[in-house]
């Protein structure tokens, strides 16, 4: 039998905040002048991963809750750092209104956008890995998805630091090379180690490779305080006592960085068309939003895709 090709889960609000900062607002707008940046980068994005990973399904991740209570009840400092004073994410003003544009789009070419109530991308991502069958790429620019990849089930991590044109390909032997630590130990380690980015203070003191060290020695957050509460462990006092300074936050930043994998969602639609599902409407939109190259790009690559099985 031939080898399937991949589904793509795309971390969409990662790829268009990096397409709005990408692309400058004065080479892309529409004829009123209002900035489509984000829209046709994100667009493009689409088109070379397409064109690069040969999918046959894809499904686009929505934040339908950028900051879940549940995260914040659990660590209060959860991205507290970008809360809006009125309330909501901080966000430029000139990507608000591209994001419906964008979903637009997608619905007009076929290609399935979900978010779930009261969860991240990220969560919506990790389900789809192991719900979906293999192979699964997920793309995004996102460390704490390095947690997702799963050698034994065929799942793997596009990420796209460094631009879609640029991505690493991880599997476990990648993170490991990278951080240190197995993909399945990533959460503990990042707990450890902090990201300011998230509003995760870690472990004050304790670096990257402090963490990826207390992680291949104990196995885990729980072997590592195990460990510490036994006699005769061996920790340096001065390491000791910053993780004991710690317990508290540890004992929950680790479920706060862990990625959900049971996240309700409904059936959905995951074959990759190879026309668009509505081109009038994609038509409109190409027009309205002077996408058109974009669209156009998009519409070629999926045309040049795998026949699906």
């Amino acid at each position: 039998m031939a080898h399937r090709p991949p589904i793509l889960l795309i971390d969409a609000p990662s790829l268009y905040f990096r397409a709005y900062f990408g692309v400058p607002e004065s080479a892309a707008r529409a004829a009123d002048g209002t900035p489509v940046n984000a829209v046709r980068g994100f667009l493009d994005m689409l088109a070379t991963l397409v064109r690069a990973r040969r999918p046959d399904r894809m499904v686009c991740a929505l934040d339908h809750d950028w900051r879940p209570e549940w995260r914040v009840a659990l660590l209060p400092s959860y991205k507290a750092h970008r809360l809006a004073p009125e309330g909501g994410e901080v966000v430029p003003d000139t990507l608000t209104p591209q994001v419906p544009v964008i979903l637009d789009v997608l619905a007009a070419v076929g290609i399935t956008a979900v978010g779930a109530a009261g969860y991240e991308a990220d969560d919506v991502l990790g389900t789809l890995s192991v719900t979906q069958p293999a192979p699964v790429e997920v793309v995004s620019g996102d460390r704490d998805l390095f947690q997702l990849v799963d050698d034994a089930r065929g799942v793997r991590l596009l990420y796209v630091g460094r631009g879609v044109a640029k991505l690493e390909d991880c599997d476990d032997t990648a993170v490991r090379s990278r951080y240190g630590v197995p993909a399945d130990r990533y959460a503990d380690f990042a707990a450890l180690r902090g990201d300011p980015s998230d509003g995760l203070p870690g472990v004050a003191g304790v670096g990257e490779k402090t963490a990826a060290r207390l992680i291949e020695r104990h196995g885990d957050l729980d072997g590592l305080l195990a460990a510490l509460d036994a006699p005769g462990s061996g920790f340096a006092p001065g390491l000791r006592a910053k993780l004991d300074a710690a317990r508290d936050y540890l004992a929950v930043a680790p479920k706060v960085v862990r990625v959900a994998r049971d996240v309700p969602l409904p059936e959905l639609p995951t074959a990759l068309p190879q026309a668009p599902a509505d081109p009038d409407r994609l038509l409109e939109l190409a027009d309205r939003w002077n996408l058109a190259n974009s669209c156009r790009r998009l519409v070629d690559a999926l045309a040049a895709s795998p026949d699906r099985p």
